[in-house]
């Protein structure tokens, strides 16, 4: 079992259980401009996916434009659907809090949305100023740079670092950096996913064995 020096978490579907909320509420929007499409459409093709990236698919299917406003509606309403339902993923409290190497977040989010999250879940203080954002850097997955950026400010090279993942487009991002990516794929049916993580895991409890470490007691 190789030993890392550092674990670089994603945060949407990682830490927050907040995929499904975030892609029901672009759903919900994007449907009003006559989109037409439902979760399992939305989950194969936004999940993961830079904000832009899925509003430009949104446009392509509508045949329209989206409203200037499109992006601050889907903030303001995503924000008020994760202050009443969002909860951190079942198990990841135990993991952090047992977890004896350095970690970080590193999120496609912006730092005002991770921040609200993690604080919502009762999770921010593992964090300290270890926040990490797409839009920092204005790179997004499945380009590397955002795992390259944590890794830096953490004080590590790529292969002493672990990075944790839902998506394809997080495992191919962290692969193409030069890290190990253990695949968290609680509901990620996607065959690429599975054969492209360095490993794969079901339940975020089964995290720490595949580090070699205990829980807390």
């Amino acid at each position: 079992m190789k030993t890392y020096k550092c674990i670089i978490f994603d945060c949407d579907g990682v830490l927050v259980d907040s995929e499904v909320l975030a892609i029901q509420t672009l759903i919900d929007l994007a449907n009003r401009q006559g989109a037409n499409i439902d979760l399992n459409y939305a989950l194969n093709n936004f999940k993961g996916s830079y904000l832009q990236e899925c509003f430009r698919k949104i446009e392509k299917i509508s045949g329209k434009s989206l409203p200037k406003d499109f992006e601050a509606q889907f903030r303001k309403r995503s924000f008020e659907v994760f202050g009443k339902e969002l909860l951190p993923v079942k198990d990841i409290k135990n993991v952090l809090e047992s977890l004896q190497i350095p970690f970080c977040t590193a999120s496609s989010g912006p730092q005002e949305k991770i921040r609200l999250n993690l604080t919502t879940t009762g999770l921010r203080h593992f964090f300290n100023e270890n926040i990490f954002s797409c839009y920092d850097i204005g790179k997004w997955k499945p380009d590397p740079d955002i795992f390259l950026h944590a890794a830096e400010a953490m004080g590590f090279a790529p292969e002493d670092c672990l990075v944790i993942e839902d998506t394809i487009l997080g495992v191919r991002a962290a692969k193409s950096g030069g890290f190990d990516v253990f695949g968290f794929a609680e509901r990620n049916e996607n065959d690429d996913f599975t054969k492209e993580a360095t490993a794969i895991f079901y339940e975020m409890d089964e995290l720490l064995a595949l580090l070699g470490m205990s829980p807390k007691s």
